[in-house]
């Protein structure tokens, strides 16, 4: 009967220990800056550069990994690591955006920081604007239309020139979509559409600054409800 007890009483300390162990907590990211151009890499070849990643302890972690993506070749660099900070060889010339996935050795749960965007400094006088970030419907979601058949696209823009002067909506039922519906200006970041009930709807938004850059979202789907 000691036995058991003794058994019992080890299982339900074990028990009580793993649920104590909570799961890592969110990183705050430092550098690169936001929307920012990043002139603080260390040239390494006319094309490329060295720049340092920084962000906060995060609670309960044990190992960090850093994700790069460069966004005109859309692939990702991972670091991992135990410090608050990594570096990375990068393109000059060329926008990225950047997050930091937190781990703790002992549960499987991980955590994911905000995801930012900068531009690695190269030899432009001027740069394109950042790809627009799609806010909403996120990609293979389904979106309710209001009561006249529409449903609100939204999605966000920044240039470090901070000159865009506006972007072109294409919304179609075919990838990659081929219609044009809208041209808002800068200040606008949401439009509605109407839209066909129990469809899949395919969409991208171009921006354009002052200079004729542009840049190319993506294409974003969403099934319409």
């Amino acid at each position: 009967m000691r036995i058991i007890l003794v058994v019992f009483i080890g299982l339900l300390f074990t028990a009580c220990k793993k649920d104590s162990v909570k799961p890592p907590s969110a990183a705050v990211l430092i550098f690169p800056e936001q929307n920012s151009l990043c002139t603080t890499g260390v040239s390494i070849t006319p094309t490329s550069s060295r720049v340092e990643f920084i962000w906060q302890t995060a609670n309960n972690t044990d190992t960090y990994e850093l994700r790069v993506t460069n966004l005109l070749g859309e692939f990702t660099q991972t670091v991992r690591t135990q410090a608050t900070s990594a570096e990375l060889t990068i393109e000059k010339g060329t926008p990225f955006s950047w997050q930091v996935i937190t781990r703790n050795n002992e549960v499987q749960e991980t955590a994911s920081s905000a995801s930012w965007q900068f531009f690695n400094a190269g030899s432009q006088i001027t740069h394109a604007p950042f790809p627009a970030q799609i806010v909403a419907p996120l990609s293979g979601a389904s979106a309710v239309s209001d009561i006249n058949s529409e449903i609100e696209l939204e999605w966000s823009g920044a240039d470090v020139d901070d000159d865009i002067v506006g972007y072109e909506i294409f919304v179609d039922t075919v990838s990659p979509p081929q219609v044009q519906v809208a041209s808002p200006a800068a200040t606008v970041s949401s439009i509605k559409v109407n839209i066909i009930p129990n469809t899949v709807y395919y969409w991208k938004v171009i921006t354009r600054d002052a200079e004729g850059n542009t840049s190319d979202s993506g294409i974003y789907s969403f099934r319409a409800l």
